[in-house]
């Protein structure tokens, strides 16, 4: 299980408004406002913690199908690239990338490896960006396995949590998109 999100730098300046009065108090614990506050670039550490905390919840949704929000209850524990998220009994590991361009947080349960990828993409449009991102997991799936994109059979289930059939086996990932990027991480 795994859950990945990806934050487009150039983007989220442009069009965030996270110093909003009690935007902070609404998404973020006492804990990690206080990460903010004492940060040496509070804008990145806003949309690290938002990240890690999205990338759990695509996690935890995998493990107990729900749909619901609560990013206040998400509470990030960062260590260097690493972090922990937890939301009551539920632990998750998290490892983040920090480029000049893009926030790139993954979850997983246990130190397990996993094979992801970033997608630079030339729509803004959403849906055209989820489709090109799909297409690129299935591609390199196909690759990957030796078998025909025809073979795989991409799904949600019906709270959006995304697998790829191949024969029985059911491949658990992870797809996020925003601004110019879009990243995928595979089980």
């Amino acid at each position: 299980m795994i859950g990945n999100d990806i934050v487009d730098i150039a983007e989220a300046k442009l069009k965030s408004n996270w110093e909003r009065p009690r935007i902070l108090e609404k998404l973020f614990t006492q804990k990690e406002q206080q990460l903010i506050q004492h940060s040496d670039d509070a804008f990145l550490m806003v949309w690290r913690l938002w990240s890690m905390k999205e990338a759990a919840y695509k996690l935890y949704t995998q493990l107990y199908p729900s749909r619901f929000y609560n990013p206040k209850g998400f509470e990030c524990h960062i260590q260097n690239k690493n972090g922990i998220v937890r939301f009551k009994d539920f632990e998750c590991r998290i490892k983040t990338q920090i480029t000049s361009a893009y926030i790139l947080s993954e979850a997983r349960l246990t130190p397990s490896k996993m094979t992801s990828k970033v997608i630079e993409l030339k729509s803004k449009n959403p849906k055209s960006q989820s489709e090109v991102t799909k297409a690129i997991l299935l591609k390199e799936l196909s690759e990957q396995y030796q078998v025909s994109k025809a073979d795989l059979n991409f799904q949600k289930s019906e709270f959006g949590v995304p697998s790829v059939l191949f024969n029985s086996e059911k491949i658990q990932v992870s797809l996020s998109h925003h601004g110019c990027y879009g990243a995928y991480a595979v089980y």
